[in-house]
């Protein structure tokens, strides 16, 4: 199995992702998806954590912009109308499902995990559950790949782009605020 390549992680993204964050990141494997700035935007965890937890969420999405813009997402009920599309759109299932296929093939690559085996992220294969994830593996694995991710994204873009710098001061030391 190949696993995806990675940004290596440096000392100052893990500070950078602790003040984003409000509390250390654990088992991290790389930055997924890094800010036109630098920062990390979603980085790849394992999948199981060094105390032994299942961690079925590989892709995590970290930056603060990214994650109030998934939260607004989701008190809109937009998951209703993707789940409704999902469900009327045959195309939109198989790209789904591919979706599913590649998330588990880039976190197998890491370690198989049995008690979440199968299971991705954000519902997938079959239904909408968490535009974080979702948004998290759209970014990571860039766009084409996860088509709710990627509806996510498009929908955040009056608030939240990954092609703009919303960090607070992306040359600063995060860790003093």
């Amino acid at each position: 199995m190949t696993t995806p390549p990675f940004a290596p992680v440096s000392a100052r993204d893990f500070e950078v992702m602790a003040a984003q964050l409000g509390r250390p990141m654990r088992d991290v494997v790389g930055v997924a998806a890094r800010c036109v700035c630098g920062n990390p935007l979603v980085v790849s965890t394992l999948p199981r954590l060094s105390d032994g937890t299942p961690f079925p969420t590989f892709y995590y999405l970290t930056h603060p912009g990214a994650t109030a813009a998934m939260s607004e997402l989701e008190a809109t009920q937009v998951m209703v109308q993707f789940s409704e599309d999902l469900a009327n759109d045959p195309q939109l299932r198989d790209d789904y499902l591919a979706a599913h296929e590649a998330f588990l093939a880039d976190r197998n690559g890491f370690g198989e995990v049995a008690e979440i085996e199968g299971i991705s992220a954000g519902g997938m294969p079959t239904r909408v559950k968490c535009l974080h994830a979702l948004a998290g593996h759209a970014l990571a694995a860039g766009p084409g790949v996860n088509p709710i991710g990627d509806r996510a994204l498009e929908l955040a873009r009056p608030r939240w782009s990954a092609d703009v710098c919303r960090c607070a001061d992306p040359g600063a030391d995060l860790t003093s605020r």
